[in-house]
């Protein structure tokens, strides 16, 4: 893997403040003492059979990652493939349409895209944001003592791998479909409260995403799973067998480096691998500012303000992430 990366390491010049060493959620790129550019690239298969609803959530999912870096979006190219054959123009059209109107209303300008010929419909966006280089948020700047917020709930690989045979009542599609359509705006703001770091929860699952806190930041976050917020039936249906393929590789890629609770149920350490698409954001921050983060986040109408956890000090034999129940 070393050498595939190498190159791109060595195009790095001086003014790029956050790459891929950390694995955090977006690049960022310094243009003076008071500009940086956020930049990142997203896209997915559809997770619903509505187009339309499917572009909202594909370009949601693609902006949060500006968000989960503290910065604003302001401009989007499309990024779509689909099949030579057998899909109406107007399908492609209302992609598109989803798509905008969540761009509408993110403040995003769409300035047109790419396409290419897929054996599949893909879709999502290149997004470009700003940010203040001393506002920038990491996933690896955790602090000792922190508390962890989360700012949705889990559950929506399960809910849309049960949809898909026909599990899921009208509640559920409903929530699930309101999950995946919120967008994480709440990233802008955040450092007003003193967040010291932030990430989306998204394709690696809260295991996968919380490690890369972990890791980053030297620190071991302890989880309650018991606080943790949830979509209907999300550890039911996990515990039904309703996964998907990146559910068993996140639970392979952690499993050295996390500790679950004798007591935790199957359904819930699937959940905790359960691939997250247009997830919450997982945010750090001191206990000290924790009231004031948890009541601006109430205000902003964020669709979960559950305090999941804390940052504790790493020890040599224990593990990075720790489940509780």
């Amino acid at each position: 893997m070393s050498e595939i990366l190498e190159p791109i390491q060595a195009a790095a010049g001086p003014n790029l403040l956050v790459g891929f060493d950390t694995a955090d959620d977006a690049g960022v790129y310094l243009i003076d003492d008071g500009r940086a550019i956020v930049s990142t690239a997203d896209f997915i298969t559809p997770v619903v059979d509505d187009p339309r609803t499917f572009g909202r959530i594909a370009a949601a999912n693609s902006i949060s990652d500006v968000y989960a870096m503290g910065g604003t979006p302001i401009m989007a190219l499309n990024l779509l493939g689909y099949p030579p054959v057998g899909l109406p123009n107007h399908v492609l059209g209302e992609i598109l349409a989803g798509s905008a109107e969540t761009c509408a209303e993110a403040g995003c300008a769409v300035a047109g895209g790419h396409t290419v010929r897929d054996d599949e419909v893909k879709f999502g966006l290149s997004v470009t944001g700003t940010v203040h280089p001393d506002k920038i948020l990491r996933n690896s700047t955790a602090q000792v003592g922190d508390k962890l917020v989360l700012t949705k709930p889990l559950g929506t690989g399960a809910l849309v791998a049960a949809m898909k045979k026909g599990r899921l009542d009208e509640a559920g599609f409903s929530a699930l479909v309101t999950c995946m359509t919120t967008l994480n705006k709440c990233g802008t703001r955040l450092h007003e409260f003193g967040v010291t770091a932030a990430t989306d929860v998204t394709g690696f699952g809260l295991s996968g995403h919380g490690l890369e806190m972990a890791k980053g930041s030297g620190v071991c976050l302890t989880i309650d799973t018991d606080a943790l917020p949830l979509l209907p039936e999300a550890v039911e249906l996990c515990g039904e067998g309703f996964t998907c393929g990146g559910t068993n590789s996140n639970a392979s890629f952690t499993e050295l480096d996390l500790q679950y609770a004798v007591s935790l149920s199957s359904g819930m350490i699937g959940l905790l691998n359960d691939p997250q698409t247009s997830g919450g954001l997982l945010i750090a921050v001191p206990a000290a500012r924790l009231d004031q983060l948890t009541a601006f986040l109430n205000e902003f109408g964020t669709l979960s303000t559950a305090v999941i956890g804390e940052a504790s000090p790493h020890r040599p034999d224990g593990p990075w992430l720790d489940f509780i129940a």
